[in-house]
């Protein structure tokens, strides 16, 4: 840094040497005390002097590295070794703008140089090391970019992000990653590069580009906004910014729509908002659940399980996209479904609620294995006991076994297992301690009810009672009446 003097000056030589020399010590000066600004100044009238003086335009480098100004600052140190190509100094700066602004290969190039000149250089060899990191990280991202597997490129991003850097450099690290499926891996940046130059319209790009793939919308705008004051000709930012406006409107405009019960136009307006941007991720996650929940109140199960677990596959923590699956699951009686849902959503939150949902669907599934009795009478769930007897004699008159006598015997097994059903659906669903028991998922046969026990033509001749015998007599092709004996 403080490099004397060397050949370089025209006109008068020794006078303007000695003035240059001048120039340089007050610049070294005001360096030592942190005055970059007024350094800069007496570096340059040591130029204006000396303009051949390869030491002089060295200093003005890393006075204008310290004003974090790289892109200067590597012009200098590049004149500095054009003027001496031994100068070690010049060479080292050069690399470490290189670095700076995110070009790895010619930092690297530059600090094989140093260490060409001067082998034992300690920072020269760190320096290569970081270097040649980041080339490494930038390797294995493209290697994750081929295989589309976003885990393995989050990983060096991430890394390279943690590098103090520079907004041209970052923008160079993150630009690929706002393209087609990438730009959710821009995620929790350092601000090291806002607090460095905070009108560098690139680093307000870069930092509303992060806060617009993590759905934090609104101060993305305030960022977008701002950098386009800075450079009003910024297309990126004039993008993302639109971007970012329609996709928050249609947004809000959905759920406004979804607030007020017009669940039709919600739907529609989540549907516009998802074509907006395929690349916000972490937002097009919350729409799909957002229309999912829509689905589900316009009875459109199918496409409601469908559109959670489109959200699901774009953010594999988003809880509440496995809650509303889990729920449409369960309307569709795909309790298995539901019990993986749920079972997912207990391992990550073990919270009272969830541990009842999940309870509550292992308890549906096992039910769903047994007999249902309810669909073996025709009824619903909810049936009165009036609405019971009047199935149970509908289905045991349709299936007693003298009603099918003159069948094959193919035909008579069978109806006769379905009198058999009907006749067990009745005794559980007509006794009220049973019925309790059998829809609370409790297993009959473990209280002692052994079902194969009973006799249907028992059950039948107390239901329609009489005091002898019955049958089924033909009044016609295909018609029989019941009669007791």
């Amino acid at each position: 840094m403080l490099s004397q003097c060397q050949s370089g000056c025209s006109d008068s030589p020794e006078i303007n040497t000695w003035e240059a020399e001048g120039f340089k010590e007050q610049g070294n000066a005001f360096y030592i005390k942190k005055d970059y600004e007024e350094a800069f100044n007496y570096y340059t009238k040591a130029i204006d002097m000396c303009p051949k003086n390869a030491s002089y335009y060295g200093n003005r480098a890393a006075t204008l590295m310290m004003l974090y100004r790289y892109r200067e600052a590597l012009e200098d140190a590049q004149q500095s070794v054009r003027l001496d190509n031994s100068f070690m100094k010049g060479h080292l700066r050069e690399g470490k703008c290189h670095l700076s602004l995110g070009n790895a290969m010619a930092a690297r190039r530059c600090f094989q140089k140093v260490l060409e000149l001067e082998p034992d250089n300690g920072q020269a060899q760190q320096e290569l090391k970081n270097a040649e990191a980041i080339l490494e990280y930038e390797r294995m991202a493209e290697i994750g970019f081929e295989k589309r597997d976003f885990r393995m490129v989050s990983f060096p991003f991430l890394r390279c992000v943690m590098r103090p850097l520079t907004a041209a450099s970052f923008r160079q690290i993150s630009a690929p990653l706002s393209g087609s499926d990438r730009g959710f891996l821009l995620s929790s940046p350092r601000s090291d590069i806002l607090r460095m130059d905070s009108t560098n319209a690139d680093a307000l790009y870069v930092r509303g580009l992060c806060l617009y793939y993590e759905d934090c919308i609104d101060k993305a705008v305030q960022f977008f906004v701002q950098a386009l004051r800075m450079a009003p000709d910024h297309d990126k930012a004039r993008l993302a910014c639109r971007n970012a406006k329609a996709l928050k409107a249609k947004k809000e405009e959905g759920n406004k729509a979804f607030k007020e019960g017009s669940y039709e136009a919600a739907y529609e307006l989540y549907s516009e908002a998802l074509t907006i941007d395929p690349n916000n991720i972490k937002t097009n996650a919350k729409l799909y659940c957002n229309r999912a929940t829509v689905g589900s109140k316009l009875k459109k199960l199918d496409q409601a399980i469908e559109d959670c677990s489109k959200a699901i596959k774009l953010d594999e923590t988003y809880i509440k996209a496995y809650l509303r699956r889990a729920q449409c699951y369960m309307d569709t009686e795909q309790y298995e479904e539901a019990v993986r849902d749920y079972e997912k959503v207990y391992q990550t939150e073990k919270t009272k609620e969830h541990k009842h949902l999940l309870k509550n669907a292992q308890l549906e599934l096992k039910k769903s294995k047994r007999k249902d009795y309810y669909k073996v009478l025709g009824v619903d769930k909810n049936a009165t006991e009036e609405e019971i007897k009047k199935a149970y004699r509908k289905r045991a008159l349709l299936h007693h076994p003298d009603r099918h006598s003159s069948a094959t015997p193919e035909v008579q097994k069978e109806e006769e297992k379905k009198f058999k059903e009907v006749g067990e659906a009745f005794s559980v669903l007509s006794d009220p301690k049973k019925k309790s028991r059998y829809d609370s998922g409790q297993d009959l046969e473990d209280d002692g009810m052994n079902m194969g026990d009973f006799d249907a033509n028992n059950i039948f001749k107390a239901f329609f009672g009489g005091p002898g015998g019955f049958s089924f007599e033909a009044s016609g092709p295909g018609n029989f009446f019941f009669q007791f004996g």
